[in-house]
């Protein structure tokens, strides 16, 4: 069972221990779903969480463990990472490792560890839910009709069926909306940086040439990187021969928002599907309390922009599923 001390004075939750439980001990910094503890704890580590504690409480303690369970609360830096003397895994609850220096826990042989295969089917099922609501403009439509408005031909929509979809990045994510797509009559097409020979009955392997000259509907699925920080920027959409719909799930800034208000009110993209802004926070749990910019203000009084508050990988099952996904492959290291 996770032990969960809010005090700040840690010696007498682990007054006691002998040196090889100390050595088995991980550090919660988020809350998850009770089945990662209990399988943990059943499998012999000790698993604490002091839900007070900030960054500096952390910094002071982390020395003590073996391994950190996190989702987006601090980021693990190499300072952080080099005050963890005994630390031999890290493991995100989630898909996204910007917030831990991966290359520098490497280099110290920590094991870092994700779990994009625990919500790849919400996020495919979120992305696809956001462009029929999209297209089909149910969210103009709904807001009309709750009002007494009731208009037909201008709220006509637009098919799937017949349209190229192009998905940037064929990870977990990229491939789960390509599979639930199987069944609309799309063209779907994929580009890949770094996979190659992933065609198969739900995609056509691409290449961003094809991508710009023939894509109607773009949807990006990569990770955020140093390569990928606004990917999505003036230049980028200038590519693209028609006017498409975008769907960002994957991180805020990926897509240069500024760039976007502008291709949305040229025309050049037709919608947007936005799960992700580039305001959000490190955790992802909200916006900065200050003003926001005004490209977000055209964001929100935009009646071709569906938002989501970054919830596409945040159903009551995936939430269960990433879980037990970090317990599995933490319990797989043998430790």
């Amino acid at each position: 069972m996770l032990r969960v001390t809010p005090e700040k004075n840690k010696s007498s939750n682990f007054g006691g221990k002998t040196e090889d439980n100390a050595q088995r001990q991980v550090l919660f910094i988020d809350t998850t779903h009770p089945v990662l503890t209990e399988e943990l704890t059943a499998y012999g580590f000790q698993c604490d969480y002091f839900e007070n504690y900030d960054e500096a409480d952390y910094r002071r303690i982390v020395h003590e463990y073996t391994g950190i369970i996190i989702r987006g609360k601090i980021r693990l830096d190499s300072d952080f990472l080099a005050a963890a003397e005994k630390l031999k895994f890290i493991g995100r609850v989630g898909a996204g490792m910007e917030n831990i220096d991966t290359e520098y826990a490497r280099s110290r042989g920590i094991v870092c560890l994700n779990a994009p295969e625990g919500n790849r089917d919400a996020v495919g099922e979120h992305t696809l839910g956001m462009l029929l609501m999209l297209m089909n403009k149910l969210k103009k439509a709904d807001n009309e009709v709750r009002k007494g408005i009731w208009l037909r031909a201008e709220n006509r929509g637009y098919e799937i069926k017949g349209k190229t979809v192009a998905i940037i990045g064929y990870g977990n994510m990229g491939s789960a909306f390509a599979q639930r797509l199987s069944g609309f009559g799309a063209r779907v097409i994929a580009y890949d940086k770094y996979k190659f020979e992933y065609g198969n009955e739900y995609v056509e392997e691409s290449d961003m040439e094809t991508v710009f000259n023939e894509a109607d509907i773009l949807s990006l699925h990569v990770p955020l990187t140093e390569e990928t920080e606004y990917l999505a920027d003036e230049h980028y959409f200038a590519k693209f021969r028609k006017p498409v719909w975008l769907i960002n799930t994957s991180r805020g800034k990926v897509v240069k928002t500024a760039a976007l208000v502008e291709s949305l009110k040229s025309g050049k993209v037709r919608g947007a599907c936005l799960d992700v802004l580039e305001y959000e926070k490190m955790s992802f749990e909200g916006l900065p309390a200050t003003s926001l910019p005004e490209d977000f203000q055209y964001l929100v009084n935009s009646g071709n922009v569906v938002l989501s508050p970054h919830i596409a990988g945040w159903t009551h099952e995936s939430h269960y599923k990433l879980a037990k996904v970090i317990a599995d492959k933490v319990i797989g290291l043998g430790l």
